[in-house]
């Protein structure tokens, strides 16, 4: 294999400004030494960052002369935490990187591009479409990590002594959701008021918050009306439970659910493992999962999940240690691994293993990526939520009508995108 002389020429022929790297944990590094590198890990602390930091151990007995100091960032500070560090030149050397978030740190020279190092000497193993959500402007800049897309999730038992099938539309739902309250006395569905949440919703109806490539926003426009007004209806009718919001809106959500308190929600595999905590889920098999119900468009949900991506300010050293480190924690084995003890969804197809599919719940999520949607590759794409997030909030309360809080919503984005047009 030769993937390591490909890694090392390019790293070597970046004139890199900057010579420090890796925050402060490459401080203790020798000419002789070891290399340390610093690695950013965005994810759960409790549920998964326990499989990560065995497997750096497992790296570093492999590999002798590279050390990794691994730090756990909460995920809701760590894009504004490394936008800080890496305008200074104090950023770590890896970060798992949301998706949405590449293309950002991309457009302002953060990340390394990773085409033909060792970091992605295995690109065909992975799924076309995460290797294509972590492009900018024709290069890579992400190893695809992590995976994940919205399902609804539904108690099977519960759906079983009401008499419904899994609903394939959203007006099925409804129906489905009265039928349960008649026959359970449980909810039958509970929404959520986030963007994120309402995105299936838009892809339902061919549409999203911005389109892309005609540089123009959509969120106000008749097709995202449409969608948006199916979502609020939601909120309303036997069996549909009222929106939450609350500041403690997506717990309340998830507990109901997990306690067989709400028959069906719509949320994305990174809770798993939570759902087989809840007493409705100890047996792993009552977790139903399909694809979101369809709008008049069909059916769509948004791609998420994270990239490892490497910085761009570290020296030449640092960098091919940590494309040999991404390429490691991105291998079959590592995403196998990784599946097995956090009910993640792999990235690459040859480690969904005959164990991982074992997982129900991984399977059931693997068969909805099929309908899942990668996000364009617009830096500022995943700011846009923000201002949708505030308005639906005041939709879904009741605060302002729809109408008023799309058209809201459009000149919000308008100033984060002020070269498209409404």
């Amino acid at each position: 294999m030769r993937r390591g002389i490909a890694a090392t020429a390019l790293v070597a022929s970046l004139a890199l400004a900057a010579t420090a790297c890796g925050g402060d944990g490459d401080s203790g590094d020798k000419a002789d030494g070891p290399v340390t590198i610093t690695w950013w890990d965005t994810s759960n602390a409790t549920n998964e960052a326990p499989t990560y930091q065995a497997l750096v151990k497992e790296f570093e007995a492999a590999n002798k002369n590279i050390k990794v100091k691994y730090v756990n960032v909460p995920f809701d500070q760590a894009q504004n935490k490394f936008d800080t560090a890496a305008g200074s030149k104090g950023a770590p050397d890896i970060l798992r990187s949301e998706v949405g978030w590449t293309p950002a740190f991309a457009k302002k020279g953060f990340f390394l591009p990773l085409d033909g190092t060792e970091a992605l000497a295995d690109e065909a193993k992975f799924k076309p479409n995460l290797i294509e959500q972590a492009k900018y402007e024709g290069k890579t800049y992400g190893a695809p990590f992590t995976t994940d897309t919205l399902a609804l999730v539904y108690n099977k038992e519960l759906f079983e002594k009401a008499g419904v099938e899994a609903p394939e539309t959203w007006d099925d739902l409804k129906k489905a959701a009265a039928t349960i309250k008649t026959k359970t006395g449980v909810d039958g569905y509970w929404g959520s008021t986030q963007a994120y949440y309402a995105q299936s919703f838009l892809h339902g109806e061919g549409t999203d918050t911005v389109d892309a490539d005609a540089k123009k926003i959509t969120v106000n426009s008749a097709e995202a009306k449409k969608a948006y007004g199916t979502w609020l209806d939601l909120f309303d009718g036997k069996g549909l439970h009222k929106a939450d919001t609350t500041a403690d809106a997506y717990a309340h959500i998830q507990e109901a659910f997990v306690s067989g308190k709400v028959a069906s929600i719509i949320q994305g595999p990174w809770e798993i493992t939570n759902f087989y905590k809840g007493s409705a889920f100890k047996d792993k098999e009552n977790l139903g999962i399909v694809k979101v119900p369809a709008g008049s468009a069909g059916q769509g949900a948004p791609t998420g999940g994270h990239n490892l991506s490497v910085y761009a300010g570290s020296d030449s050293a640092h960098q091919e240690a940590s494309l040999k480190f991404v390429n490691f924690m991105t291998s079959a084995k590592a995403q196998e691994t990784i599946a097995l003890k956090n009910s993640t969804l792999p990235t690459r197809d040859d480690a969904y293993s005959v164990k991982v599919v074992a997982d129900p719940g991984i399977a059931g999520y693997q068969e909805v990526l099929a309908v899942a949607q990668p996000r364009p590759a617009l830096p500022e794409y995943s700011s846009l939520w923000g201002p949708v997030d505030t308005e639906l909030l005041a939709i879904a309360g009741g605060k302002k009508d729809l109408d008023e809080g799309l058209s809201s919503a459009e000149t919000a984005i308008a100033k984060l995108v002020p070269d498209f047009s409404k």
